[in-house]
């Protein structure tokens, strides 16, 4: 499938036959819809003719947002799974688009909601601490992760205040996601020789990774998946994702409602840019249960 942008509008009979994985409707410059004027066959950006026709927007979004579009609306359809990410908060976002306003193109946050058309397969939020210490006896996981990262995730207790089990798990992620392509094609590779031959019964976790690794053969996201709630969303589930939290839709069609950005940050399962740095500072380092619920408290 195609990975789109553009409004439907934008598009000639041609291109309309082609399967798309994503439909975007909304003002952002990014991807504008258009509105063929009643009467002509003129069409203009949704953004403009909003900006002359507030009034449709209700005077309270009017008074908030100004006389633009607050959300985008998306239709999508995920064949293969899309990249380990995260959307900035409203400060890094100004940040980064000073820094770097060709990758990222606007000011804004991205709080997202995702409602299920069909089952859909979500990664989200760092698995518990339970989870994660379970993870950590995969021996091609402990290879990447290294001993010293190890023994400090299996020596936390109860008694950890937050702030040091976030140090943690932020220090164990950023030095997975930055390891070198050649250690993590030896990792990935090993993973993927251990499940084809089934050396040891699969867990849930492991399957999945064995279909990431078809789909992103020597990438550091197929390890990365490991650290990820695998959360599955039935038809009419929905699923709200704040910012700063890392997530990667998986498989499913979905409809979407998001704050008007286009900000990305990616670090994995992705051909496009990777931003691995800011990523993992970014990140809330909140731990959540498979059902996407946040856990402040060590298990």
């Amino acid at each position: 499938m195609n990975n789109s942008g553009s409004s439907q509008s934008e598009l000639d009979d041609e291109e309309e036959d082609q399967p798309y994985a994503e439909f975007w409707m909304g003002s952002h410059v990014s991807g504008p819809s258009f509105i063929v004027l009643d009467g002509s066959e003129q069409r203009v950006t949704l953004k403009s003719w909003l900006l002359e026709n507030p009034n449709v927007l209700g005077p309270k979004v009017v008074e908030k947002w100004g006389g633009d579009l607050p959300f985008l609306f998306k239709v999508l359809s995920v064949d293969k799974a899309l990249s380990i990410q995260a959307h900035p908060d409203k400060n890094l976002a100004r940040t980064l688009l000073k820094l770097h306003p060709d990758v990222y193109k606007d000011g804004n946050h991205k709080p997202e909601m995702a409602l299920a058309g069909t089952e859909f397969k979500v990664l989200c939020g760092l698995v518990t601490l339970k989870e994660l210490k379970a993870v950590l006896t995969v021996p091609e996981v402990v290879e990447l992760v290294g001993v010293e990262n190890v023994n400090l995730v299996l020596q936390i207790t109860d008694e950890d205040g937050e702030e040091k089990v976030k140090a943690i798990l932020q220090s164990l992620f950023t030095d997975v996601m930055s390891e070198s392509k050649e250690s993590v094609t030896g990792a990935v590779d090993k993973l993927r020789i251990v499940c084809i031959r089934k050396v040891r019964q699969l867990t849930d976790k492991e399957q999945l990774v064995l279909w990431l690794e078809k789909q992103y053969p020597s990438d550091v996201g197929v390890i990365a998946a490991f650290f990820l709630n695998h959360v599955k969303l039935a038809p009419d589930e929905a699923l709200f994702l704040g910012a700063n939290e890392p997530h990667a839709y998986i498989y499913g069609e979905c409809i979407a409602c998001k704050a008007t950005s286009d900000n990305v940050v990616r670090a994995g399962l992705t051909p496009k840019h990777r931003d691995v740095q800011t990523l993992c500072s970014m990140l809330t380092y909140k731990q959540v249960n498979d059902k996407g619920q946040n856990l402040n408290e060590v298990p």
